[in-house]
């Protein structure tokens, strides 16, 4: 049997749609020490000044999060650590993270959701908590970043209602009326553009006017986006995959977010009000591999650096 062969088509300047190559600019991407410490230079992938996320998943020192934010700080970078709330003792150690983030790395940005353990490990439960310290507004962080969920949250909201959800963000958006804070969404990822649209213009409608930066799962292979998404809590635009998944003909290749991305693109590019801002990537199959999709989908390619 003769083995199939597929090869990666690069984009050309002629192919790019405009209207994406505009959507990717600016986009932010997630990393975790992990993940970061297997790029040997962040530089030659990303554009300068790329937003990094830096994911804390329960069990990863601190420590292991400041080397990476100052790595990350030290080559250009804007990093925006995460601080998720149930896995945060108390108020002394809130205040301990963000003063070792500030000393080593000079982060003046960050995360802040609730976290994935169904219960707290410590005095703290929610983001909004960790807001109400004020220790974040004390410090001098100029942008706070809160969650985002355009397809629901079952943690949130066990019934699969957004009754939770939606008086967290009427709560966060008072919030970013009465202080000096910089703030915006970072959603979770979903794999359809047409619901995105719904939500994202529902929130408009009910005056919560936080810009969204919605996130978008980057290339990988089937499966390994699948277990992500069923793992991550992804709810009716799982079927996208399902869907993909039953296509013997798609089902060795790597799903890529082409479509949702062009939708969203050409809907921002008719409608240039809509509040989704940015796009913010969960590169799942790999940094390197998403950041080139973004640069051949007429994301800024990096600029060249000597050292």
């Amino acid at each position: 049997m003769a083995l199939l062969n597929f090869t990666r088509k690069t984009q050309t300047t002629e192919s790019v749609n405009p209207n994406v190559a505009e959507f990717l600019q600016g986009f932010s991407i997630e990393v975790m020490p992990r993940t970061a410490a297997k790029v040997d230079d962040f530089k030659d992938i990303l554009p300068a000044q790329t937003r990094v996320y830096i994911a804390h998943i329960d069990g990863t020192p601190i420590e292991d999060m400041v080397a990476t934010a100052k790595r990350l700080s030290a080559d250009g970078f804007d990093v925006m650590p995460h601080f998720p709330a149930r896995i945060i003792k108390d108020a002394a150690t809130l205040e301990n993270w963000i003063a070792m983030y500030q000393g080593e790395a000079g982060v003046k940005q960050a995360l802040l959701l609730a976290g994935g353990l169904n219960a707290p490990q410590g005095a703290f439960e929610s983001s909004m908590q960790l807001m109400e310290t004020g220790l974040f507004d004390k410090a001098g962080f100029t942008r706070l970043h809160v969650a985002g969920h355009p397809e629901g949250n079952r943690d949130i909201d066990p019934d699969g209602s957004m009754k939770n959800v939606d008086d967290a963000l009427r709560w966060k958006q008072a919030f970013s009326e009465r202080t000096d804070a910089k703030m915006a969404l970072a959603t979770q990822f979903c794999f359809e553009a047409k619901p995105i649209i719904a939500w994202a213009n529902a929130l408009s409608d009910a005056g919560i006017t936080l810009p969204i930066h919605i996130g978008i799962a980057g290339p990988a292979k089937l499966q390994t986006m699948i277990k992500f998404a069923i793992a991550c809590g992804v709810g009716p635009s799982l079927r996208v995959l399902q869907k993909r998944a039953m296509d013997v003909t798609k089902l060795m290749l790597p799903y890529e977010p082409t479509e949702v991305v062009t939708e969203l693109a050409n809907h921002k590019a008719a409608n240039p009000d809509f509040n989704i801002e940015s796009v913010h990537f969960f590169p799942l199959g790999g940094i390197k591999t998403n950041a080139q999709w973004a640069q051949d989908n007429g994301a800024q390619a990096p600029a060249s650096h000597s050292n």
